[in-house]
């Protein structure tokens, strides 16, 4: 089957995960279903029928690279119409929905497998907000007071006090991307870029007082500054690290987490090289996880997070753990991966995260798309060479999805040391592996739109 072929095969699925509510289309489900019928035939423990907030926003993505702002509205509003507003937790937005006997049905991990909670859907809905606004034009729209007031309950809830001054926002295990226990809790580097996007959005949207505005702007900077200072790390820095003192008191230290040389791990020397870098994937007392996660640095990237070196940094880092990344089938998750005894006693032994699995470094084609507009974003800042490179990164992970995606029924992950086996519990027809290609397709097309090539920017 040509490329052609495969795309036409590829939309003809997107349609077929199309759903609506209150009659109007108003996103996907995560996955067709076995009938391929949109959220028909799914068994009732199953919720890959639901529309996901997560799972749609390559979907929200490619329908503004499509002209259908139309579909974008609704789902927003429909995600503000379910928004919390009383209780502790108002002001966030669901996981999920799915429209039950007329009726919208929502989830805020109330129902979910470990009852786990997933931030990361609330502080997409502004950055998708602003993405449809950015791309349509329609200010109005951001302007109603539905949206304003949405935005402050978000605010309410993200900008309270904590008993840290620092800006993070610290999250139990698994509540985003990776939703079951991989010792993710604390302030993980995917939620804090997200909190970064979602605190710039909402600046742009903001209509309310200056002082407000301020302050959400003062929260990103201050935050900006914090993932560029103590998250980023590099061959020097860890030189650096390895000869500070420690048990060090008083404000003025060169140890403030006091991190210790025995908790740098062997592997990572060979993964930085001498001219990598990326945003490490959590930062505790005491405790770093250097683990590399794809979608917090492809982020990064995308909303302009980190400076001219430091893309350059992570991209050569990139390039240089290829085999690793990119394998059979791009992009893996996370590396390492847990084995042994952490990987039994940080993920409560989970089966499906079996090292190599899942989320324990799996390979996932939806990420692909991020890293390809994180790239577009820093292309001015990139060396010829570089460029080069990446460009071939990216077309060599295109053209293995184009070969063996229609032939794994387009699952959702892939497992083993490069990606070469489809995940032991992937479905089938996964609705962001589907249009995750078709983006990634657009923003390789060399006669892409200018709206291809500022996907995500805010």
């Amino acid at each position: 089957m040509d490329t052609a072929a495969i795309l036409t095969q590829a939309r003809s699925h997107f349609q077929r995960t199309l759903v609506t509510c209150g009659g109007q289309v108003v996103g996907s489900v995560a996955a067709l279903a076995p009938e391929g019928d949109g959220a028909a035939g799914f068994h009732e423990d199953l919720n890959y029928g639901e529309v996901f907030l997560r799972d749609n926003v390559p979907v929200m993505m490619y329908l503004l690279l499509s002209g259908q702002g139309t579909v974008v509205r609704h789902f927003l509003n429909t995600c503000l119409a379910l928004q919390q507003t009383d209780g502790p937790n108002r002001g966030l937005f669901p996981t999920s929905f799915l429209e039950k006997d007329g009726k919208l049905v929502a989830d805020y991990g109330q129902r979910a497998i470990g009852r786990v909670c997933s931030p990361d859907a609330s502080l997409w809905f502004p950055i998708l907000a602003q993405q449809y606004v950015q791309h349509t034009g329609d200010r109005t729209w951001a302007n109603q007071t539905s949206v304003q007031t949405g935005l402050q309950r978000l605010l309410d809830l993200v900008m309270a006090p904590r008993f840290r001054a620092a800006p993070i926002l610290e999250v139990p295990d698994g509540a985003f991307m990776i939703d079951r226990p991989l010792d993710v809790w604390g302030a993980p580097l995917e939620i804090q870029v997200l909190l970064y996007g979602a605190l710039r959005a909402t600046a742009d949207l903001w209509q309310g007082a200056d002082s407000v505005k301020q302050q959400v702007l003062d929260r990103a900077a201050a935050l900006k500054t914090y993932l560029q200072t103590y998250y980023w790390i590099s061959t020097p820095i860890i030189q650096d690290w390895r000869r500070r003192g420690t048990e060090q008191y008083g404000d003025p230290v060169a140890n403030p987490f006091n991190l210790y040389p025995e908790t740098i791990p062997d592997w990572l020397q060979t993964w930085l090289g001498t001219d990598g870098g990326y945003l490490i994937g959590n930062l505790r007392s005491g405790r770093p996880d250097f683990r590399f996660f794809s979608l917090g640095n492809a982020l990064a990237l995308c909303f302009d997070l980190l400076d001219p070196v430091q893309q350059t940094a992570l991209l050569q880092l990139i390039c240089r753990n290829q085999a690793t990344l990119v394998g059979q089938m791009p992009l893996r998750i996370a590396h390492p991966p847990l084995t042994g005894e952490a990987w039994r006693l940080l993920t409560g032994s989970d089966p499906k995260n079996r090292p190599g699995c899942y989320h324990n470094g799996g390979h996932w084609p939806c990420l692909v798309w991020f890293l390809a507009a994180g790239v577009m974003r820093s292309h001015p800042n990139l060396s010829p060479d570089l460029s080069h490179q990446m460009q071939q990164l990216l077309h060599t992970g295109y053209q293995q999805m184009l070969h063996q995606l229609p032939q794994q029924a387009w699952a959702e992950y892939f497992d083993g040391p490069t990606g070469g086996w489809v995940g032991q519990q992937s479905r089938d027809y996964q609705t962001w592996t589907v249009v995750g290609l078709l983006i990634l397709a657009d923003l390789l097309d060399s006669q892409a739109t200018p709206i291809a090539k500022t996907l995500l920017a805010i």
